[in-house]
């Protein structure tokens, strides 16, 4: 299939540009205004940009009828991004050749995603009344994040009009397959692993084949997603006090800024003691960075040396609700220093509870993460925290070290204001920008 793109003044000039060079069976995709940008725009008029394409005949007959012989045929569906499709040559099919083919701007498909959200909704979370005005409240705001996502999917899935005694009887399931195919591109080039998007795809594929309609897929591997994802795990307070957490990871992660804005939000949002020590004794920049976040709050910093310490420092701060403990960043390939953070979290008496959160930066490459977290889970039993997701395009590797560990996602920081730029890891949202939203 070629591909190009053409302006004219009018939508009908660049249209007429596209069919005058790519001939009379050009495919319109997408018409859009580009308006003038600048200081003389006011003295510019707006031009049109048509996509076209151009598909040879022969590639257009054999796809319908190549998916109607796969079918019947049990197994999988290969759909790798990169591998070559073979399919057999069939018996020729008279297709019809209007002299143009347009490409209206289909229905919305806002009832698509109120069904994923319905759908999601009632099947997670039986509501009564007053659970249920929330729930709306958290399906309206859904839906404003998923609007670039529709917009996406209405462009890349229009349909094309022809009359309908015309169209093949696999014209469906070929609008289907090409459905799923774009999916499966876009989770490849938001970096999620190959084998976790053909998990995905393995999963809704009896639904493929059994001629539901692209909002039921939709909806079925958007509910996959978001279950694969699970519910977010925050730091929770309970009757015993103090909760004592260790922050573990590399360096360069962000685990100190990360402590300050957790620090911040249940001392001056949810009105909480919170004591911060640091067992960083390795760089002195950390502990003062530290020791400046503890005197904007006013909250104690204890510098530990020890489990003996750290046990000793603990028994004075029994009237806290919260310890947050910053450990020494180091390579996960450093023995003796990841031996010295295992004693201190081991060596925490049992009356304490304390958790663990191993902090990753989502700029990090996919193989330096499996070889961090292989390290770190032979030692500790951890949640997940991403930091610096404003600084990538690409978050698949969240999930695939969602499903690599196994390990709760819990919160996730996207800059260095402290403590705006941090929130519960947002299931929803991550979602809707791996399958190519914005």
């Amino acid at each position: 299939m070629t591909i190009k793109k053409f302006q004219g003044r009018t939508e009908e000039e660049a249209t007429a540009k596209a069919r005058e060079e790519l001939g009379p069976q050009t495919v319109i995709m997408n018409v859009k205004e580009i308006k003038p940008k600048g200081f003389l725009r006011s003295f510019k008029n707006a031009v049109f940009e048509v996509t076209a394409a151009i598909e040879e005949v022969e590639q257009a007959a054999t796809i319908a009828s190549a998916m109607k012989s796969m079918m019947p045929r049990p197994g999988n569906i290969n759909m790798a991004a990169d591998e070559p499709i073979s399919i057999p040559r069939p018996e020729p099919i008279s297709i019809p050749r209007p002299e143009s083919i347009s490409m209206p701007k289909p229905e919305p498909m806002k009832e698509m995603f109120a069904s994923v959200e319905n759908s999601w909704n009632s099947s997670m979370n039986p509501m009564g009344t007053e659970e249920k005005k929330k729930e709306n409240l958290v399906e309206n705001n859904l839906e404003e994040k998923l609007e670039s996502l529709q917009s996406l999917l209405e462009k890349k899935l229009a349909p094309r009009q022809e009359p309908a005694e015309n169209l093949p009887k696999e014209a469906p399931m070929d609008e289907n397959f090409k459905f799923i195919k774009m999916i499966y591109s876009i989770l490849l080039d938001n970096e999620v692993d190959e084998k976790y998007v053909n998990q995905i795809m393995d999963e809704v594929e009896k639904v493929m084949k059994g001629g539901a309609s692209v909002d039921l897929i939709l909806s079925s591997i958007y509910q996959k997603m978001i279950l694969k994802f699970g519910q977010p795990q925050p730091i929770e307070l309970s009757g015993r006090k103090p909760r004592v957490v260790f922050f573990i990871g590399p360096t360069g992660v962000g685990k100190t800024t990360t402590i300050a804005k957790i620090a911040s939000r249940f001392k001056v949002e949810k009105g909480k003691r919170v004591a911060l020590f640091t067992a960083d004794t390795y760089r002195i920049a950390a502990a003062e960075q530290l020791r400046t976040y503890a005197n904007i709050l006013d909250t104690p910093l204890n510098i530990v040396y020890s489990s003996e310490e750290l046990n000793e420092e603990l028994r004075k701060s029994e009237d806290y609700d919260l310890v947050l403990i910053d450990t020494a960043g180091f390579s996960h390939k450093n023995e003796e220093q990841r031996k010295e953070t295992r004693e201190l979290v081991d060596k925490v008496p049992g009356e304490y509870q304390k958790e663990v959160y191993l902090v990753l930066s989502a700029t990090t490459k996919y193989r330096d993460l499996i070889d961090i977290a292989d390290i770190y889970k032979e030692n500790f039993q951890f949640k997940m925290i991403f930091t610096k997701l404003d600084e990538t395009s690409c978050l698949g590797n969240i999930l695939n070290m969602k499903l690599y560990t196994g390990a709760d996602l819990s919160y996730s920081t996207y800059g260095q204001n402290v403590p705006e730029d941090i929130e519960l890891f947002d299931t929803q949202k991550i979602v809707k920008i791996l399958l190519g939203g914005k």
